[in-house]
């Protein structure tokens, strides 16, 4: 794991990186950011989030590596405390790619859900296109269930999205 990687509520101080990737190709392709961005995406998502850390339905991560710097970005989209569910997801910023740290940042998330939301599933959905990312779930102890056909829709387009779950009972990840 990356040395000294944290993650830290989403904040106004944690705009100007959020900006950096939405500007992504691979951040507007692969998540649910619409494509372009409208003005103020960013904004008007930590609003959003703010709003469902309010009400307890999602949650918002910065990733700050060691020195500060903010990497990246790890997200509860959904969170349904009733059925103990909770969707996560995680971004990585280019220059970042490639050390790890989505991994990193996955394995936070699952252990905040399963210690912080006492969450009995937690599920990803994947572009079935993103192989790097299905690699991410498969290293932090995520079974792959299926495909959803034509689940995504997108500027017209609909794609296929892969649905992967660990659930609290499943073999713990060795470091």
């Amino acid at each position: 794991m990356p040395e000294q990687l944290r993650l830290e509520l989403f904040g106004a101080e944690h705009l100007e990186g959020v900006r950096g990737l939405l500007a992504d190709r691979d951040v507007r392709r692969f998540t649910r950011v619409p494509d372009p961005p409208p003005d103020s995406f960013e904004v008007e998502w930590l609003a959003r989030y703010r709003a469902g850390r309010t009400d307890g339905t999602r949650e918002a991560f910065a990733a700050i590596d060691g020195k500060g710097r903010f990497v990246g970005f790890g997200v509860a989209p959904h969170i349904d405390r009733e059925a103990g569910e909770v969707e996560l997801g995680y971004i990585v910023a280019p220059a970042e790619r490639g050390r790890g740290l989505a991994v990193a940042i996955l394995r936070m998330l699952t252990e905040w859900a399963f210690s912080e939301l006492r969450a009995q599933r937690i599920y990803l959905m994947i572009d079935v296109d993103n192989p790097a990312s299905e690699r991410v779930a498969q290293r932090c102890g995520y079974v792959r269930e299926g495909v959803l056909r034509s689940l995504h829709v997108k500027q017209g387009l609909r794609s296929d999205t892969s649905l992967w779950s660990r659930l609290p009972s499943d073999p713990p990840l060795t470091p």
